[in-house]
């Protein structure tokens, strides 16, 4: 493809862009093309030079696909999925204190946090700590406990009919 056909090119897929990340990236490529530096292009932009090049050399190697963003992984985990694995059951099946935590009997991000450096030599934000549960499908309740002067009749009869109609809604 030609120098003019590549610049044509790249003008329809701007003004058919809808995402201004996308739109700069053909727009650097396109001034390039038509003669700016890659200076004079990041300053356009508002990228650095170094930007621009890359964006350059990805289009020249794979045309307008090689402009389009991938996903990002994002930092790999700190656990492996086996660890992962062995940590959601031992917080959704143990008490604090079968794993050695004396005289807890419900589990709390700063415990878990102690948990995994404990076990896996690992440290984890309490923040991101919430997060690694989230993915692993646990969540935080607040526990309750039956009151111990309750009728028991009126217990029964709400975990059986009300709270299942609670529940529904």
């Amino acid at each position: 493809m030609n120098r003019e056909a590549e610049i044509q090119e790249l003008q329809i897929a701007m003004n058919t862009e809808k995402e201004r990340r996308m739109f700069e990236r053909f727009q650097a490529v396109k001034l390039v093309l038509e003669g700016k530096t890659r200076k004079e292009a990041a300053k356009v932009i508002g990228r650095t030079e170094h930007t621009v090049g890359s964006y350059v050399a990805a289009y020249k190697k794979n045309g307008l696909a090689g402009l389009r963003r991938g996903t990002s992984t994002g930092r790999p985990p700190k656990l492996t999925g086996e660890q992962q694995e062995e940590l959601r059951e031992i917080i959704a099946y143990k008490t604090p204190a079968d794993v050695g935590f004396p005289a807890r009997a419900n589990w709390t991000l700063a415990l878990a946090v102690e948990l995994i450096e404990r076990e896996w030599g690992e440290t984890y934000s309490p923040k991101g700590l919430s997060q690694l549960f989230e993915s692993l499908g646990l969540s935080f309740t607040r526990s309750t406990y039956p009151l111990k002067k309750a009728d028991p009749e009126k217990q029964a009869a709400f975990q059986n009919e009300t709270f299942p109609d609670l529940k529904k809604n």
